[in-house]
Order: C-alpha cells, then sequence, then structure tokens
C-alpha cells in the first residue's frame, strides 16, 4: 500500500485545511499508511491529534524556508526514511520548500493542491518550481484550473493539471442537528453570510447594502459570521453609517448550519473563490444564494435556477433581488429546492473521494 503525505503549514482554519483534514482522513479510513506534516498547536494539529492511525510530523515554516539548505536537507531526509510515495502540498510557501526537498528524496508524485482562483504569477522562481518540483496539480475547480495558466500558458503541462471539485458530505450536513442563532422579528428579511472577515469576502459590501435597504424602508437583519483582522472596521463602519442596529457578528462559528437555518437569503460578496464551499452548504439548506458572476462561483450557483448571480458590488441589483425573493416566497423555495438537489447529485462526498484517489494513487 502506497505511503501518501500530507503537507500542510497553516496555524488558522480554511478551505484548504478542510480538504486537506478531511482527505488525510479518507486515506486512514481506506487502509494507506498516511502521514501529516503540519504547524503543532495549529487548527489541523487539534483536529488530527486524536486519529493515532495518521502519523503526525511537526514544521516550522516561512517565506524564505526554502533557501535554507540545512532545512532542505533535512526535510528531504524525512521523506527519504519515511519513503514517501505521494505528496499532497496546499500552500505556495510550503511548496517551495517541500517540493523541493520531496524531488531531492525522490518521492514518485508530488501534488500541488490549488484551491484559489488567483493567476499563478510568471516569475522565473515559479517557473523553476512548476518545471522542475511538481508532477501534478488538482485543481478545485475550472476557474481555478484556468488562472494557473493565465499568466503563462506553458507554466506547466494542461494535461497534468486535474480539476476535482471539493466533497461535501451530504448525509452528515442534512442529518446534522442546529440551533438557530436569530428568530425574524415581525417583517424582517434576514440575509447570512459566512467567511472569514477579509478584503477577498468583501463584507464591506453589507453595509452599503443596509443603507440601501433602510433607504426603501425595508426591515432586515444581516448575520455575519467569521473572524478576521477587519472585525473591527466593518463593526465602527457599521456604527458611522448609523446601520449597526441591522447587524449581528456571530463570530466564529463550529456549526455553519446555525446561521443558515436562521436566514432567508445567502448573500456572497466575494471578489474571488477558488470554490465557495459555503454556497454548496447554503443550497443544501434550501436557501436561495445571491452572488457576484465572477470567478468559480457560477460553478456552484446556476445563474436564474439555484441563486442570482450579479454585478461586483451592484448593491441595487442586490437590493432588486432581494424584494424579488421577499416579494415572491415561492421563487426563493424553487431555488433551495432546486439548489439541494443540484448540490446533491455534483458534489457527494463519496464520488468525489473515490475520484480523489484513483487520481492520487494512479489506480
Amino acid at each position: 500500500m502506497k505511503k501518501i503525505c500530507f503537507f500542510n503549514s497553516v496555524k488558522s482554519w480554511g478551505g484548504g485545511e478542510k480538504w486537506h483534514y478531511e482527505t488525510a482522513l479518507y486515506f486512514m479510513d481506506s487502509g494507506y499508511s498516511t502521514h501529516f506534516f503540519l504547524t503543532e498547536n495549529s487548527a489541523l494539529h487539534q483536529k488530527l491529534k486524536d486519529h493515532s492511525k495518521i502519523n503526525l510530523h511537526f514544521v516550522k515554516i516561512s517565506g524564505l524556508s526554502f533557501l535554507n539548505p540545512l532545512k532542505v536537507a533535512g526535510l528531504k531526509n524525512i521523506f527519504k526514511k519515511l519513503e514517501i510515495d505521494i505528496l499532497l502540498i496546499n500552500l505556495s510557501s510550503d511548496l517551495k520548500i517541500a517540493a523541493q526537498s520531496a524531488t531531492k528524496a525522490a518521492v514518485k508524485k508530488i501534488i500541488y493542491r490549488r484551491g484559489s482562483a488567483i493567476p499563478i504569477k510568471n516569475s522565473m522562481l515559479n517557473r523553476y518550481i512548476f518545471s522542475h518540483w511538481i508532477t501534478d496539480i488538482l485543481a478545485n475547480s475550472k476557474a481555478t484550473a484556468e488562472t494557473i495558466l493565465q499568466n503563462n500558458s506553458d507554466l506547466f503541462p494542461k494535461e497534468k493539471i486535474k480539476i476535482i471539485y471539493n466533497p461535501i458530505d451530504i448525509l452528515e450536513f442534512v442529518q446534522r442537528p442546529f440551533q438557530e442563532i436569530y428568530h425574524r422579528k415581525q417583517d424582517e428579511i434576514i440575509i447570512g453570510n459566512l467567511g472569514r472577515l477579509e478584503k477577498q469576502k468583501n463584507q464591506k459590501f453589507f453595509i452599503r447594502l443596509s443603507e440601501a435597504l433602510k433607504d426603501k424602508g425595508i426591515d432586515h437583519k444581516i448575520l455575519i459570521a467569521g473572524s478576521g483582522k477587519l472585525e473591527n472596521e466593518l463593526k465602527q463602519m457599521a456604527v458611522t453609517k448609523r446601520v449597526n442596529d441591522n447587524f449581528i457578528f456571530t463570530g466564529f462559528l463550529s456549526n455553519v448550519k446555525d446561521l443558515l437555518m436562521s436566514c432567508d437569503i445567502f448573500i456572497l460578496p466575494s471578489l474571488w473563490e477558488g470554490f465557495g464551499f459555503v454556497l454548496a452548504e447554503a443550497s443544501l439548506c434550501k436557501r436561495p444564494i445571491i452572488a457576484f458572476d465572477i470567478s468559480s462561483i457560477p460553478e456552484v450557483v446556476i445563474k436564474d435556477r439555484t441563486g442570482f448571480l450579479i454585478e461586483v458590488n451592484a448593491v441595487k441589483e442586490c437590493v432588486d433581488k432581494i424584494i424579488l425573493l421577499k416579494n415572491n416566497p415561492k421563487v426563493g423555495q424553487k431555488m433551495g429546492e432546486e439548489g439541494f438537489n443540484f448540490v446533491g447529485n455534483q458534489f457527494d462526498k463519496t464520488k468525489i473521494m473515490r475520484e480523489v484517489e484513483n487520481f492520487i494513487t494512479n489506480k
């Protein structure tokens, strides 16, 4: 049985870490010798520490670690000693040292798992890394795959880029218990959002949206779950614009279903997404969606069927869609039903994890 190694030094929790965690568990449960290189006391460490069948190895990685010959040699020696067959890397910073060390250790398959739909820079270093240290790329959407070669069509062989969507455990999610975090007051429409409070997720859009809804006399509450460096700025902005009474910032939620089942509409104003996991989860809660018509979002939301796709930062268009859904509940209900069926058919974990295993192990 092949020895599979996951490498992810991120301290926090995000979509890439979720994928690495769930995929490592799948290979562990399937009987593979599974190793995981990670940062001690990171979110991944906390989730994996009770899984004794996964061999954990702690690393300390910085942006310049790949220039340290001692660190590269040390990692190479560990890979050789463990006789790793397959290495999966998730971060560009990890890629520079882990792929380099694995190449020196003669690891047969070095896979870069790309989860962000941001074009890769056509730098001399990247050209060397992608031509010498990587054997395969796994992309989580068509949009992500397209951005890999956007700045240089010769960066990496297109036929060695595999697209496999993120898996969702449909049955677990549907059956998962939840507790609503907010209950409607009078004629309010409740809007939900989930994501890190960072520039990419663009939650400042909600401040402008709330102003526009308020100007039209539409009672509303906007629930935002997540934490991040923009939290204080967003809260202060809501106060300055006098819409803070329309917001509830919940902080990080361990169960996203608590928020999704509390809202009428899920809105994602992200400026880009590699996959948009929360969109699929919103559909599994049968919620209509409003999101920007960019990046990988049209791969997860079927325009005008499971949700509305609008122009970037188009506040007026968003308000119009909210009013339409508010005045026509059956439209939202139908979108929710279609979204549920689409996600269930397209992103089922059992089917996708089998595809991942076949790709990684060359079955």
